[in-house]
């Protein structure tokens, strides 16, 4: 048997399952009877959890979003997760939320229970965020963003591209990603009828929200993130690089991640990478770390690039394989 306040946040984690719970079939889930649920729920109600009941045939009970935030019953893995979560924001890349974030943070830990404060005392000793160098975003622009996602409504937003010129841009968008260090927008452009990804921190000024449009599947198959770091990867670069792989796409794929490059199969046993040339020095070392038979298709700077190399390596094989003097 649960105790009282266990059976509580189970009470709760279960209304959020659902749009609606059936009486009988929440006390059965709970094996509880059914008084008994509701006095718990009577319980939650006076805390000030916006709890719907109803009766007759199909009468249960609803969980609403209220007017304020009531108190929160957390586990203790879920509050270590929020604690992380606070901390990490306070030194993140979306601006706007660190100090409401330390705020947060304190009230949380002074409600914890010793055994707790003590393990995100650890914990705040051993993580060391280093000081964020990239660009910043506005908790209340991914928010407004975020809505407009989920609501599918069109938005209309000032934007600066990667060489710095502004278009007005109207676009019906998909979702939100974050990359670790930079946040994108993805949304479909009526005006160039394609998939277009966005730089959230090059949005100028409020993003507005307008008429609701139909959805449509995302791109990739609606993977987001994958149809981001295939962007990413290669309209960041003004040069691109096209070689074939001599082993097959999904071995290949295991091992080159999306945001280097973009990979397709060309049979059952080759794929062909096409990422960025714009360092070959860094590339030409990865393609022979990859420890695979490779042709490069383009640009012709990159072959040129890797014969010298190849001639040097073979010079200094050469030097290395004569007789060296005795040390006097």
């Amino acid at each position: 048997m649960l105790s009282s306040s266990s059976r509580l946040l189970r009470v709760l984690s279960l209304l959020q399952t659902r749009t609606h719970w059936a009486g009988p079939e929440l006390a059965e889930r709970l094996e509880i009877h059914p008084r008994t649920l509701r006095r718990d729920i009577d319980r939650l109600r006076e805390l000030g959890y916006p709890i719907h009941a109803s009766s007759g045939v199909a009468g249960g009970y609803a969980f609403r979003a209220g007017q304020a935030l009531p108190p929160l019953l957390l586990d203790d893995e879920e509050a270590l997760a929020v604690a992380i979560a606070l901390r990490m924001a306070t030194a993140g890349t979306v601006g706007g939320v660190e100090e409401s974030s330390l705020r947060a943070l304190v009230k949380l830990e002074q409600v914890m229970p010793s055994r707790l404060r003590k393990r995100i005392d650890a914990l705040r000793s051993a993580i060391l965020p280093t000081e964020h160098m990239g660009p910043t975003v506005q908790a209340a622009a991914l928010a407004v963003l975020a809505a407009a996602c989920r609501d599918q409504l069109r938005v209309e937003f000032a934007y600066l591209d990667a060489k710095g010129q502004a278009s007005q841009r109207s676009v019906e968008p998909q979702g939100l990603v974050h990359t670790g260090q930079r946040w994108y927008l993805v949304a479909w452009d009526p005006a160039r009828g394609d998939w277009r990804s966005f730089r959230v921190d090059r949005i100028v000024g409020d993003a507005a929200a307008g008429a609701h449009f139909a959805p449509r599947p995302g791109p990739d198959g609606g993977d987001l993130r994958a149809y981001v770091a295939r962007s990413v990867a290669l309209s960041q670069f003004p040069e691109q690089a096209r070689v074939v792989l001599h082993q097959p796409l999904a071995t290949m794929a295991r091992r080159i991640p999306a945001s280097a490059g973009v990979l397709q199969a060309l049979d059952a046993e080759r794929c062909v990478l096409a990422c960025g040339a714009h360092q070959q020095g860094t590339l030409v070392y990865w393609l022979l770390a990859l420890q695979v038979e490779f042709e490069v298709l383009e640009p012709q700077s990159l072959r040129e690039y890797l014969q010298a190399s190849t001639e040097r390596v073979a010079r200094g094989l050469a030097r290395g394989s004569g007789t060296m003097a005795p040390s006097p």
